[in-house]
């Protein structure tokens, strides 16, 4: 019996050994923010907090597993404008289904995720650059789409897709919690995810090793682009319009959760379980100084931070593992 309850307590006492120091970064910012946070710990915005940390979710389990590959995924935030868009006008337009729309604002994000990973595996450009002008592309087409308006809606059953609850979770956070299982099957449990991990460690061992790094590539930007293109519907769906402004700084949220939960910029390094302790940081940050009344101008300062404190972190992580070979 004592075997079988060891066995059951050694992934979390390893979960807990591997994320101690953002688990007690956590601790200390919810104890902070409780104390000096107007109602921090009201349900309000406790489930307020919920849905903007599953915001921040959809992106960053997409640019996580771009990190992984030692790469990374800036056209998040603007793809996420450009399907949110797309959405809206497919049913209002073009009179087509609601679940036309959602399916239209979805793919776009598969089309444009795709299109990345093939640039960047067959041209060999950095993702840096291709991502950023992608960026650049999807954000000025949403503009180009919407005439420079929000496309407005004000079908209910569109609007509860994003603002909806089962009970007392909201729809979005469902949406989350589904992802990330998810995700940690793919990451943990399949062959796919041992590829990525392999390719992201190291891409010429793994190409000796059999695996197509091509294809492995083309996958994770297009996983990443289908997450953007459903975190577009989402936010669609919430606001009630598709907003071609909307999603704007959205990718360095993603970015910051990732490298926050341990995701490495070298390649081959990263956990969903990290990554949730990532986006819950972020999300507690910002919804802590807005109950503060801090400018918000601040976030974009401290978020900086966090990911120049974080990437530092982990070269002088990688510096004491190569001393020690």
């Amino acid at each position: 019996m004592n075997n079988k309850s060891n066995n059951m307590m050694r992934p979390v006492k390893e979960y807990f050994k591997q994320n101690w120091g953002i688990l007690i970064a956590l601790a200390t910012m919810c104890l902070f923010f409780s104390i000096f946070g107007n109602n921090f710990l009201t349900r309000t915005n406790i489930v307020n907090l919920l849905r903007t940390c599953a915001t921040n979710c959809y992106l960053a389990i997409g640019v996580q597993m771009a990190i992984i590959l030692a790469g990374i995924d800036l056209t998040g935030g603007a793809l996420a404008a450009l399907s949110g868009v797309l959405c809206v006008m497919t049913f209002e337009n073009l009179g087509l289904p609601i679940w036309v729309g959602i399916l239209v604002g979805i793919l776009i994000g598969v089309i444009i995720g795709m299109l990345n990973g093939a640039i960047i595996t067959y041209t060999g450009i950095h993702p840096f650059v291709v991502t950023l002008a992608m960026q650049s592309i999807c954000r000025g087409a949403a503009y180009l789409l919407a005439n420079g308006s929000p496309v407005t809606t004000t079908n209910r059953a569109f609007g509860a897709f994003g603002t909806g609850s089962l009970g007392p979770i909201p729809y979005p956070v469902i949406y989350m919690t589904i992802f990330l299982i998810l995700d940690y099957f793919l990451l943990n449990k399949t062959r796919t995810g041992r590829h990525i991990y392999a390719v992201g460690g190291n891409e010429t061992s793994a190409r000796f090793s059999g695996i197509d790094i091509n294809k492995i590539k083309i996958l994770v930007w297009t996983i990443s682009g289908a997450m953007a293109g459903f975190c577009g519907v989402v936010l669609a769906a919430r606001l009630s319009s598709g907003q071609p402004s909307t999603g704007e700084g959205y990718e360095t949220d993603a970015i910051a959760a990732a490298v926050l939960g341990g995701t490495s910029f070298f390649g081959g390094t990263g956990t969903v379980g990290g990554l949730i302790i990532g986006v819950l940081i972020i999300g507690i940050i910002s919804n802590g100084l807005n109950l503060m009344r801090v400018n918000s101008y601040w976030q974009y300062v401290l978020k900086g931070i966090i990911i120049i404190i974080a990437v530092y972190v982990d070269m002088m992580k990688q510096k004491r593992q190569n001393s020690a070979k």
